[in-house]
């Protein structure tokens, strides 16, 4: 999920360091402010974090669930507790992906959680047909929101770091930390900061007639990420190994 701020969701600040979006609470909340004896025609899941994200081995599995279970199992609570509203209605899922679940960009459960969500959305895609609900999957490039904040991601990987062994510091060298961290500055520079580009292929997904399976946007994931994704594996490992820091320990 990739939540923007909406009624009841919070900031992607504040989904850092909250629970994930109860899917029994939100059928419950939809009940309470809107007739639902019709049904309900669709829902975005649009909910998701970024951090922590780091090298692997500054990391914890802990780490890796807090995003995995907010950007990955938040998405199929809500979509259970809301199906059989969706099923009366014969409505619309419509869940917010990435261009990390075409491509693994970096390291961490960012990608991990939007790999899965690709998967969720096409397993639930076919047996929805039967009911007459449509699952599509919308997959931005970079953005300029919550998720690719430069300060948060560079806190995140300081934190990680700090946190790291000597031993494995040791292996990767200071060096290293400070070209992630480097990288991190160019990150803005790709970020798209017109928003619409995603919020339009959500109106599509929930109003056309014949709504698409999956939805590219941005420039980078229309032109870049996407084409880069049916690459060879040894041809998209080379390039993008070229950019990535060397570690200290590196043979």
């Amino acid at each position: 999920m990739e939540r923007r701020p909406a009624a009841g969701t919070g900031t992607g600040e504040e989904l850092q360091h909250r629970r994930p979006w109860d899917g029994r609470e939100s059928v419950r909340i939809a009940g309470s402010r809107y007739s639902l004896s019709a049904g309900l025609w669709g829902i975005v899941n649009n909910a998701g974090i970024s951090v922590p994200s780091s090298a692997t081995e500054w990391m914890t599995k802990k780490d890796f669930f807090k995003v995995i279970n907010v950007n990955l199992l938040g998405v199929v609570d809500v979509t259970i507790h809301f199906l059989p509203l969706i099923r009366k209605a014969r409505g619309r899922v419509v869940n917010v992906s990435s261009v990390a679940g075409r491509l693994t960009i970096n390291a961490g459960g960012y990608c991990i959680s939007k790999y899965g969500v690709e998967s969720f959305s096409d397993s639930l895609r076919r047996e929805m047909k039967p009911f007459g609900i449509k699952v599509c999957i919308i997959e931005p490039g970079f953005f300029n929101t919550q998720i690719t904040s430069k300060e948060l991601l560079k806190t995140c990987i300081k934190d990680s770091w700090d946190s790291a062994s000597e031993e494995v510091k040791k292996s990767y060298g200071v060096q290293f930390y400070q070209q992630s961290m480097e990288i991190l500055d160019k990150v803005a520079l790709i970020c798209s900061k017109d928003l619409s580009l995603v919020t339009n292929c959500m109106e599509h997904a929930l109003t056309a007639v014949h709504p698409w399976t999956r939805y590219s946007t941005g420039w980078d994931g229309t032109l870049f990420y996407l084409p880069f994704s049916y690459l060879p594996t040894v041809v998209s490992d080379f390039i993008l190994c070229m950019g990535q820091p060397r570690p200290a320990g590196a043979i």
